[in-house]
């Protein structure tokens, strides 16, 4: 992407990047994206998180946009409330991955399931096994047994293994499950794997929305700061690592911007608008 051309597309990913560790957007990020998306480039989102979790985000934006979710999984309209894609993982598939990463560790089962909003109730769309351990508090989600969390097509596995960090667990199972079976990532460094139905990541997410309105990979710029970012920084036109991103994510970029703190999104932004 030239210096002296604007990007087409910009696509941010959330914790860590576009929002502080308070979970609130910077102003000079806010006020950045405003310029832009007044001179035309279209602004998306590239997270990790379910549509379901968008919203005290999109709360902060002038501008609704679409969002490529759950590490490129599912692409989702926010101004509509739309679901426009999904990739899911076949029952048959995750029972392989499971009894795979069991061969060398304990795991904890949990699923994202796609409904057709983000209002959906949540219980529907996050469903847990009694082995699963949660990171973080969690009051509205689904129970079942095994059989049953992984009985249908879901659109993210999640892994868990609270004694492990996130790198060890991906180091002992990664191995273990082949490309052409699904794609493995982490977004934190606690013991929680994300799992995609095979070669979907956020790369491959950002591409559909970039083919669908009519921009190359060249005219995209994309920001991030975790290993599931990695696929994306590298198709990207511009890559940006944010100062306080993963090392693995500093070794791609095209450059390290400002911390998420710092408004690290904004400097680079301010080049164009």
């Amino acid at each position: 992407m030239s210096t002296n051309e604007p990007p087409l597309l910009v696509a941010s990913d959330i914790d860590g990047t576009l929002i502080d560790d308070t979970e609130r957007i910077p102003k000079s990020v806010r006020e950045a994206i405003i310029r832009m998306t007044r001179a035309g480039t279209v602004m998306a989102l590239a997270t990790g998180r379910p549509a379901r979790w968008l919203r005290p985000v999109l709360d902060q934006l002038t501008v609704r946009p679409v969002c490529v979710c759950t590490n490129g999984a599912v692409i989702y309209d926010s101004a509509r409330d739309q679901i426009l894609q999904q990739h899911a993982l076949r029952p048959d598939v995750m029972r392989r991955i499971i009894d795979a990463a069991r061969l060398v560790t304990e795991v904890g089962v949990a699923v994202e399931r796609c409904g057709e909003s983000a209002f959906a109730p949540e219980e529907e769309l996050f469903v847990v096994a009694p082995s699963y351990v949660h990171v973080w508090d969690a009051d509205e989600y689904g129970h079942a047994d095994e059989a049953e969390v992984i009985s249908k097509p879901a659109v993210k596995l999640l892994l868990r293994n609270d004694s492990l960090s996130a790198p060890e667990l991906y180091a002992l199972i990664k191995p273990l499950v082949p490309a052409s079976m699904a794609h493995i990532t982490y977004s934190m460094n606690e013991g929680l794997l994300e799992v995609s139905a095979p070669g979907i990541n956020k790369a491959t997410g950002v591409g559909e929305l970039a083919n669908y309105i009519g921009v190359s990979a060249r005219e995209v710029l994309c920001f991030g700061d975790m290993p599931n970012d990695l696929e994306m920084l590298q198709w990207a036109g511009h890559g940006v690592a944010m100062a306080n991103a993963h090392p693995k994510l500093k070794a791609v970029a095209d450059e390290v911007c400002g911390s998420n703190n710092d408004g690290g999104i904004a400097d680079v932004l301010s080049r164009w608008f």
